[in-house]
């Protein structure tokens, strides 16, 4: 024997996949009736399927998927394809387990497809398109007119958004209720007697700056309040770059006394500027920011922090590409949800499109 091998269980190299045979051999069944019972097809009796599926849990039985694509030309892939902006802003995480805990008892298996904002944002939905890579894809970071959202439409192929479009057609989505955060963010700061309030805003080719414009603008005008001009960095830039735009906008006149933060890590950021600056929450100025955790709140308590689930946001769009792969109706798979404060978000609810 090989010195190197001398003393080492090999058995686990060697062992043989487990198979439906073994799990027919495990139960006394046929494989037809294991396969059904794995299927939950509906002919096969609960105490069956109960107990093929605990042998099949119990031997790490996993279909094959070249197989299953053969016999019924389906992948059992759910493809996420989020931008890496998502990961600097602490949203990937919570989003690829709120998907997660939807598909763990299904058949379908998640794929995580990044890509970078400066690249080629077309790139992973037509790779899946063209490829058959998978049955569904969820995508992020929506456009008005997004023409990878037109495209999947064209094909008729299932998938759903984080995010809304404008596009004149009803699309599975879910999203956070943006307008609704920004009036609220700007009414908190005007409780506490702020009344030049800049807003530091999401990229404006994306929709979600739309609404978060929106909410922002009207409780300004509600509250007869002043919006202070800031176009210098948006949360897609470096925390860097932000960083040194607030520290350059806080030497000029017209200081705001309120700020409203679109993301936390962007906030981290703005406070980095304001200490530096020799400026300190809660005394000369205040700031609401949309957080994804609690962390913002432990570092700065300071900072008034509207909480957006995105773990509940990757349940429901699992949820809405799963029903369009199951050929439900576009108007029953689309949500939105918004938190009133740090706690937990409030439950989605369905809209049409808008």
């Amino acid at each position: 024997m090989d010195e190197t091998n001398r003393g080492l269980d090999t058995s686990a190299q060697t062992a043989p996949r487990p198979t439906l045979k073994t799990i027919a051999y495990m139960t006394g069944l046929g494989i037809t009736t294991v396969s059904r019972a794995l299927k939950d097809a509906p002919d096969i009796g609960a105490d069956t399927k109960a107990r093929v599926q605990l042998v099949a849990r119990q031997i790490g039985y996993q279909p094959n998927r070249a197989g299953v694509r053969l016999r019924t030309g389906k992948t059992n892939v759910i493809s996420l394809i989020l931008s890496l902006e998502e990961e600097v802003m602490g949203l990937t995480s919570p989003i690829v387990i709120g998907i997660s805990e939807v598909l763990r008892d299904t058949p379908y298996h998640l794929v995580v497809t990044p890509y970078s904002a400066s690249g080629d944002s077309f790139a992973p939905v037509r790779y899946v398109l063209e490829t058959g890579a998978a049955d569904g894809i969820i995508l992020s970071r929506t456009e008005p007119r997004d023409a990878r959202i037109a495209l999947m439409m064209e094909r008729n192929f299932p998938f759903a958004t984080h995010g809304r479009t404008d596009m004149g057609f009803a699309h599975p989505f879910h999203d956070f209720d943006n307008e609704h955060f920004a009036y609220e963010a700007v009414c908190r700061l005007a409780a506490l007697g702020r009344r030049r309030i800049l807003l530091l805003e999401p990229p404006p080719h994306l929709t979600f700056h739309r609404h978060m414009r929106a909410g922002f603008d009207r409780a300004i005008a509600e509250k007869g309040l002043e919006a202070v001009p800031f176009s210098a960095a948006d949360i897609d830039d470096s925390l860097v770059t932000i960083r040194a735009a607030f520290e350059a906008r806080l030497r000029q006149p017209n200081l705001p006394d309120g700020i409203v933060s679109s993301s936390a890590a962007s906030a981290i950021a703005v406070i980095a500027a304001l200490e530096s600056a020799g400026l300190q929450l809660g005394r000369q100025i205040d700031m609401v920011s949309k957080v994804p955790s609690d962390v913002l709140g432990w570092l700065r308590p300071q900072v008034i922090t509207i909480h957006e689930d995105i773990r509940l946001a990757g349940r429901e769009l699992a949820k809405a590409v799963l029903g369009r792969i199951a050929g439900r109706p576009v108007e029953t798979l689309q949500s939105l949800s918004f938190s009133g404060g740090g706690g937990q978000s409030g439950q989605p609810s369905g809209i049409d499109e808008r």
